[in-house]
C-alpha cells in the first residue's frame, strides 16, 4: 500500500456539558494516568448496565423498584453475575423475581461475555452501514445507545489488522493478475472529492482468487503504479504471468520497470465499453455484436483483419471510434495465443467483478465516505466477507494452468 500519513483523530470542540462530565469524572475518580481512565469506563459501563437491569425488571413487574402492586410477582433479592466486556471483567448485582420469569436482556441468562456487541458493530460496518446507522440499530435492538464516536472507535481496532494484512507476504508467483477501480465520494476537510479504491487481486497458482492489496488512489502515473508493484515484489512476488487492466495512466511503464517479463493484457471489457460511450443507442447492438468478431477471432491476423473490416464499416458515422484500438493493439493481442475458452480466463475482469459489485453496494449504502480511513475500512471488511466464498479455482483452471505453462516455460510453479 503507498504510503499514507496517518490520520490522526480531531477531538469535536469542548462544550459546557462535556467540560462538566470531564471535570467530574476526574473528581469522582481521581484519574491521574491512562489505566486511570480505562478503569474508569468499566466502572461507567458497569454502572449503566447495572442500572439497565433495574430498568428492565421495573418493566417486567410493571412498577419500580420502591413501589408497590398487588401482583403476586416482585423482586426477590438479587444474584451476584461476572461479566466480560472490551474493557475487562467486572460483577453486576442481576435483579431476581419471586416467579423465575424475569429474562434479562442487556445480560441475558447464561451469558457473560458482552464483548460481542463490538463484532455485532463490525459486521454492520462491513455491510456499509454508517455510523449513525449502526448507533440507531443498536438502540433499537438492545436499548442503549452507542454513540457514533464510540462506533468510530471500535472500527478504528480494524486499522493494525488492516495494516498488518497490507503487508503480509505474498506468493512468489502469480499466474494472472487484475487491477481494477471502484470510485466512492470521499469528504475531506469538508470538501467532497471523488476518489477510486484501487484492487489488485491475484489468480494464484491453485487457480484461487486473492486480494492481494486495495490502494485509495488519487493521482495515476507511472510513478504511482510503480510504487504499488514496487510493494508487491516488497511482500515477496517475484513474478506475474499476465496481468490484466483497464487503460490507467502510466500502467504500462511501470509492469515493465517492476516485472518485465510480464504481458500486459487489456480488459476486453472495458474496451468495449469504451468504444459504445460514443456510440448512438440504436447503433449499440450492432456495434457491439461488430466487436466481438475481434476479440472472439481465431488468431491475432484474423483478429486484425475483422479490426480493419470494423473500422471500414462504421468509421463514417463514428470516425474515432476504433482509434482506442489501434492505440492499444499490443496490449489487446496477448489472448489470441490461447484458446477461446483459456481467454476468458483474463481477458476481462470477470474474475473481479463480483468482489466490485460489493464494493458498489458500499456505495448505495453511503453517499459520502467521512474520509479515506472510513473508506478503507468499509473495503477490508467487504474484501473479507466476499473472500469467505472464495474456495474454489476458476472456471476451468486446469486447462487455463496447463495452456500458461506451454506459453510461459519454466515460469509457472511446479
Amino acid at each position: 500500500m503507498a504510503n499514507r500519513k496517518k490520520e490522526i483523530y480531531k477531538p469535536k470542540p469542548m462544550t459546557e456539558g462535556k467540560r462538566n462530565i470531564i471535570q467530574g469524572l476526574l473528581q469522582e475518580y481521581d484519574i491521574e494516568t491512562a489505566d486511570d481512565i480505562q478503569d474508569a469506563l468499566k466502572d461507567l459501563l458497569s454502572g449503566t448496565i447495572q442500572e439497565m437491569l433495574e430498568a428492565e425488571m421495573d418493566d417486567h413487574l410493571g412498577y419500580d423498584k420502591y413501589g408497590r402492586s398487588s401482583e403476586p410477582n416482585y423482586r426477590n433479592g438479587t444474584k451476584s453475575k461476572g461479566v466480560r466486556s472490551k474493557y475487562g471483567e467486572f460483577t453486576v448485582d442481576v435483579p431476581q423475581d419471586r416467579q423465575s420469569s424475569f429474562e434479562p436482556q442487556v445480560v441475558p441468562k447464561r451469558k457473560k461475555d458482552i464483548s460481542a456487541i463490538d463484532d455485532k458493530i463490525i459486521s454492520m460496518y462491513a455491510k456499509g452501514m454508517t455510523t449513525r446507522q449502526i448507533s440507531e440499530i443498536i438502540e433499537d435492538i438492545y436499548g442503549f445507545e452507542v454513540s457514533e464516536g464510540m462506533v468510530s472507535d471500535i472500527t478504528d481496532k480494524l486499522l493494525p489488522k488492516i495494516e498488518e494484512w497490507q503487508n503480509r507476504p505474498l506468493s512468489s508467483v502469480y499466474p494472472i493478475v487484475f487491477i481494477d477501480a471502484v470510485h466512492f465520494s470521499v469528504r475531506d476537510d469538508g470538501i467532497i472529492r471523488k476518489l477510486a479504491a484501487y484492487v489488485v487481486l491475484g489468480i494464484n497458482e491453485d487457480g484461487k482468487k486473492e486480494v492481494l492489496t486495495i490502494v485509495i488512489g488519487e493521482n495515476e502515473s507511472s510513478k504511482y503504479w510503480l510504487s504499488v508493484l514496487n510493494s508487491l515484489k516488497n511482500r515477496g512476488v517475484k513474478d506475474i504471468l499476465i496481468l490484466c487492466s483497464d487503460g490507467l495512466t502510466g500502467i504500462k511503464e511501470a509492469i515493465t520497470a517492476a516485472f518485465p517479463a510480464t504481458e500486459q493484457q487489456r480488459c476486453i471489457v472495458h474496451m468495449v465499453r469504451n468504444t459504445l460511450k460514443y456510440v448512438a443507442n440504436k447503433d449499440m447492438k450492432a456495434f457491439a455484436k461488430d466487436l466481438k468478431t475481434i476479440y472472439t477471432a481465431a488468431d491475432e491476423n484474423s483478429a486484425y483483419t475483422q479490426l480493419e473490416n470494423v473500422k471500414q464499416k462504421w468509421e463514417g458515422q463514428y470516425p474515432n471510434a476504433m482509434k482506442r484500438w489501434y492505440d492499444n493493439w499490443d496490449a489487446i493481442t496477448p489472448i489470441f495465443k490461447f484458446s477461446k475458452e483459456t481467454r476468458t480466463a483474463f481477458y476481462t475482469t470477470n474474475a473481479i467483478e463480483s468482489l466490485n459489485s460489493s464494493y458498489r453496494r458500499l456505495n448505495r449504502q453511503r453517499s459520502v465516505f467521512p474520509s479515506s480511513q472510513a473508506l478503507l475500512k468499509a473495503l477490508y471488511l467487504a474484501t473479507f466477507e466476499i473472500a469467505k466464498k472464495w474456495t474454489m479455482p476458476i472456471r476451468n483452471w486446469g486447462k487455463v494452468r496447463g495452456e500458461l505453462a506451454i506459453m510461459y516455460p519454466d515460469r509457472m510453479p511446479e
